[in-house]
């Protein structure tokens, strides 16, 4: 088939072109300074693959609306999906919205996650791309935008906003990173390595992540009220009420806090060694 990716110079529609090239299939990209263009891929591609910064996916999307046809799939790899998979059902094409679960710096997809929300598809559409991802290592979650987007205000939200407040204190406090080397352990290493991950890249991406996922605000709501009570038991020196919290945490992760114990012990380990 032919594949047309939209933004197919940056990082992830180039990962994706090698991704669907290795598959078979006949791919052609689009960018600012390409000789195809958008209505190119539009009028031409059986599958068009928008990637381009989540601000600008709508209004891509829009533009395409009048050359897509009943025969095309169009799919986005964008990190929302409510709108941008309302968008895109206002063609006459096929829809199925996708969202990589990891950066284009990986190289290969590969034991990484891809997160599809099939929104007006065939069975041969979606077997098609999963084939193509799961062929490649990686594995595919199935969901409905909003869903979706409810859960990546947590997965994503809450954690690029704990990684922000932790490097905005510690620029508050002049405390930096260097600092902190002779006295460095791996817990917070992991920790600083994950905010210096983000920081390293591009603040539109995180931007539009936090601000423009409709469910953030309850999650970030809850999430200083959570930071209010605790600081309220340390603040009195509680140990009753702490201990209570730190449990009912603990009960509610269950199971996966031995998993994570097991995990983070193999990260330490191969960070040291």
């Amino acid at each position: 088939m032919k594949v047309g990716i939209i933004g197919g110079t940056g990082g992830m529609g180039s990962l994706f072109a090698r991704v669907f090239r290795d598959a078979g299939h006949d791919v052609i990209i689009s960018g600012r300074r390409t000789e195809i263009t958008n209505e190119d891929i539009a009028k031409t591609a059986d599958i068009v693959v928008i990637s381009v910064p989540i601000r600008d996916t709508i209004s891509v999307i829009e533009t395409l609306l009048p050359f897509l046809s009943q025969n095309q799939l169009i799919t986005d790899l964008t990190s929302l999906k409510s709108e941008q998979v309302k968008a895109m059902l206002k063609s006459s094409a096929r829809v199925i919205g996708l969202h990589p679960m990891f950066g284009p710096s990986i190289g290969s997809i590969n034991g990484q996650t891809i997160v599809a929300t099939p929104a007006r598809c065939n069975k041969e559409d979606f077997d098609l791309l999963r084939s193509i991802f799961e062929d490649e290592g990686a594995r595919v979650t199935v969901t409905n935008p909003e869903d979706h987007d409810r859960m990546m205000a947590v997965i994503q939200g809450l954690t690029h906003f704990k990684a922000l407040l932790l490097a905005g204190t510690m620029r508050r406090l002049s405390i930096s990173p260097a600092d902190t080397e002779p006295y460095i352990s791996p817990i917070y290493r992991i920790e600083t390595g994950i905010a210096g991950r983000i920081l390293s890249q591009n603040p539109d991406l995180y931007c539009d992540i936090l601000c423009l996922n409709p469910y953030i605000p309850s999650v970030l709501n809850a999430c200083l009220i959570t930071a209010r009570e605790i600081d309220e038991i340390i603040s009195k020196g509680n140990s009753d009420a702490f201990s209570t919290e730190f449990l009912a945490s603990r009960e509610w992760f269950g199971v996966f806090c031995e998993q994570a114990q097991k995990e983070t012990d193999d990260l330490i380990l191969s960070m040291v060694h």
